[in-house]
């Protein structure tokens, strides 16, 4: 393998950090390429047991370089947060082995403020946003309205586009949402808690990447979220606001000359979903929360229940077409033991007619699922390391899926810690 994405198919949620953090050991550089703090990455190995939202999760192996890319909403204040806590726990972290790209764009608190004002306007039309200031971050972005990391290092010019920059968002502060304007001596002091501790870290990542690249480095993309999610492809509105597919990678990385040799895309073996849109092959009820509680699922983010429902094939099989993922890593198969028979998502019902194509987002409101099952095998199997050790149905399972998404599925997580993985 030479540059890889590990990216997901589906909402979000399904496992990317444990793949990153078990892969990274044959490779020398991770790259986060999009996104923000919006999302967890859940990384289980003998550091402990971490949620990474902002840095790349390839953190604990030693040797390997984690870049923030100029895609990635870089919240100096939450990443140094999640520093300290990282580190705290014997984890180093230094310039040696974090940078963070000079063009990544900064997101200020007023991002944050405003996304919770917007979400509370909307009440009842709500998106469902984790309310860390994304949205409001890559609108600014796109309208040329942010502060660049490699500023910092430029203090003078820094004030004067601060002040600038003020002016302008107190407008909308004060003339839409009618709330108290922000002070800049408050702005001044944010900045030095917060873009002061990291300045260390930044640095011209493009420059690194191209002689990483020259010298024969393997490198990893990391995404976050999932395909269906992804600002142009994905539940529109119900999505982040960048693009999490693996062909922004080098865009978002700063290495818009990188190939891409694999895609390896993340499927759990069940849907699950956190905030709103269409969830066509949603469970409610009893059954829903049995498959919640055997699977631990809730927002490493938000601690959100997160909605959850059987394998979607119609998403999944979209999911990897939009990624054009090359392997898929099925995880949390483990979870499903305790059913006697496993339902499965074959098709949508739209408009009265089956479906095995996933529809544009306004039809999604009225599809509904048709659902099948597969026998179970209701024994414990999170201590299998070797595909042949799985029970039959299990197999049946795995390679059922594998079919019928169009894929291989090269790698079978079975728990969260890093050994926890079948490899076909």
């Amino acid at each position: 393998m030479g540059n890889t994405a590990i990216v997901g198919i589906n909402w979000g949620d399904e496992g990317k950090g444990r793949m990153v953090d078990l892969l990274t050991e044959d490779y020398d550089i991770v790259v986060r390429y999009q996104g923000g703090g919006n999302a967890g990455h859940t990384v289980i190995n003998e550091y402990g047991k971490f949620a990474l939202h902002l840095l790349p999760s390839g953190i604990f192996r030693k040797g390997v370089v984690n870049i923030l890319g100029n895609g990635v909403a870089l919240d100096p204040e939450n990443l140094w947060k999640e520093m300290q806590e990282v580190s705290g726990k014997g984890v180093p972290i230094t310039p040696e082995n974090l940078k963070i790209s000079d063009r990544a764009s900064l997101l200020l608190p007023w991002h944050r403020e405003l996304d919770c004002l917007e979400e509370n306007r909307l009440k009842d039309r709500k998106y469902g946003s984790t309310k860390q200031g994304i949205a409001p971050f890559y609108s600014d972005k796109y309208q040329k309205k942010t502060i660049l990391a490699g500023e910092l290092l430029h203090p003078e010019h820094l004030k004067e586009h601060l002040k600038d920059l003020l002016e302008w968002k107190n407008l909308t502060i004060t003339g839409v949402y009618g709330e108290t304007p922000i002070a800049l001596d408050d702005l001044y002091a944010w900045f030095d808690d917060y873009c002061e501790k990291i300045k260390p870290f930044i640095c011209n990542t493009g420059l690194f990447l191209r002689d990483a690249q020259n010298g024969g480095k393997k490198i990893l993309f990391e995404a976050q979220l999932g395909a269906l999610r992804d600002l142009d492809y994905g539940i529109y509105p119900y999505t982040t606001s960048s693009n999490a597919i693996a062909a922004y990678a080098p865009v978002g990385s700063g290495l818009p000359s990188a190939k891409i040799d694999e895609v390896i895309g993340v499927v759990k073996a069940y849907s699950t979903c956190v905030g709103e849109g269409p969830f066509v092959c949603e469970m409610f009820g009893e059954e829903a929360e049995a498959l919640r509680t055997a699977g631990a699922e809730y927002g490493a983010k938000t601690g959100r229940p997160r909605r959850v429902g059987p394998i979607d094939l119609v998403a999944t099989r979209y999911g990897v077409q939009v990624q054009a993922a090359t392997n898929i890593a099925l995880t949390k198969l483990d979870v499903l033991s305790y059913m006697e028979k496993i339902p499965v998502c074959t098709r949508y019902v739209v408009d009265g007619v089956e479906t095995d194509e996933f529809p544009f987002p306004t039809a999604l409101q009225n599809a509904r699922p048709v659902v099948e099952y597969l026998d179970g095998w209701q024994c414990d199997i999170s201590g299998v390391r070797r595909w042949e050790e799985l029970p039959a149905a299990a197999q049946r399972y795995v390679t059922y899926v594998e079919q019928q998404i169009g894929c291989r599925i090269g790698y079978v997580s079975v728990g969260p810690e890093r050994d926890s993985i079948i490899i076909r």
